[in-house]
C-alpha cells in the first residue's frame, strides 16, 4: 500500500492531498527523513508535520459517553463522535460504536474499526457482558433481583424471556444490572416490566474493560493487553 493510501485510510485527508503533503515533504520518518509515497514503512516510524500517526487499523477506543450524545455518523448533533479527533470519523474502514448507548445513557462506550471484533462483541451467542448502574424513580421493594435472574421476564411486545440478570441492589433507588444480551432498550424495559421507572442509566463496563475513573467525555485507546483481554471476553453462556 503506498504511504499516501494508508494516510487517506487513517482519516488524514483525501489521498490527493495526502500525496501532495508527502510531495511537499511534510511527512518524514522517525528520524525526520522525508518519505517518498513508495517508500517502504512502518506505521510507528511514520510522523506527520512532526507528530507521530494516530492509532492504526484496529484500534479500539474507550469513550465516557455524557448524557445528550448520539451513537451515529448520521444524527443531528452532539454526536459521540465530537468528542474525538475529527480524522476519527474519517477512518475507512469506519470506527463505528460497539453496540449503541441511547442518548440518555451515560457511559463506556467503545468504538472500533475491527469488523470481526465489534460483531464477536455485540452477538448474543458470545454473551459479553455489561454492567449497568440503574436509578429508578421509586424505591426498591426487594423482589427486583429474584426477578432478573428467573429467567422468566418477558418484556412488553417480546415473546421470549429474558435471560438471567444479575442485579445487584447498591441503595434504595439504585441497581448494578449485568447483562449477556442487548435488546432494545433492554435495562429500562426491564425495570418497567416490574412496574419501575428508570430516572438514570450508566455502563459501568463492557466485558472486562471499565471506566476506571476515565472522566465523563473523555477517551483513551485501549492497549494490547486491554484488546486481548477484550478479544478472550466469554465466548460461551454463563
Amino acid at each position: 500500500m503506498r504511504l499516501s493510501q494508508y494516510l487517506a485510510r487513517l482519516g488524514y485527508a483525501p489521498r490527493r492531498d495526502c500525496e501532495r503533503w508527502i510531495a511537499a515533504r511534510r511527512v518524514t520518518d522517525g528520524a525526520g527523513r522525508p518519505l517518498a509515497d513508495r517508500s517502504p514503512f512502518t506505521h510507528d516510524d511514520v510522523r506527520v508535520d512532526g507528530a507521530p500517526l494516530d492509532p492504526p487499523p484496529g484500534v479500539v477506543v474507550l469513550l465516557h459517553k455524557p448524557a445528550g450524545y448520539v451513537c451515529s455518523l448520521q444524527d443531528r448533533p452532539p454526536l459521540v463522535y465530537d468528542l474525538l479527533p475529527s480524522r476519527f470519523r474519517q477512518r475507512d474502514p469506519v470506527l463505528a460504536p460497539v453496540g449503541r448507548l441511547d442518548a440518555d445513557t451515560t457511559g463506556a462506550l467503545l468504538l472500533t474499526d475491527d469488523g470481526a471484533l465489534n460483531h464477536r462483541l455485540t452477538s448474543p451467542r458470545h454473551h459479553v457482558a455489561k454492567v449497568y448502574l440503574a436509578t429508578v424513580a421509586e424505591p426498591l421493594r426487594g423482589d427486583e433481583g429474584a426477578a432478573f435472574a428467573a429467567g422468566t421476564l418477558v418484556l412488553n411486545g417480546e415473546p421470549a424471556p429474558c435471560a438471567p440478570a444479575p442485579l445487584e441492589a447498591v441503595d434504595a433507588h439504585r441497581a448494578r444490572v449485568t447483562l449477556h444480551e442487548g435488546r432494545y432498550h433492554q435495562v429500562r424495559r426491564m425495570f418497567a416490566a416490574l412496574g419501575h421507572h428508570v430516572t438514570a442509566l450508566h455502563r459501568e463496563a463492557v466485558g472486562p474493560i471499565a471506566l476506571d475513573g476515565l472522566a465523563e467525555g473523555a477517551w483513551r485507546v485501549l492497549s494490547a493487553a486491554d484488546r486481548s483481554r477484550l478479544a478472550d471476553a466469554p465466548r460461551r453462556a454463563p
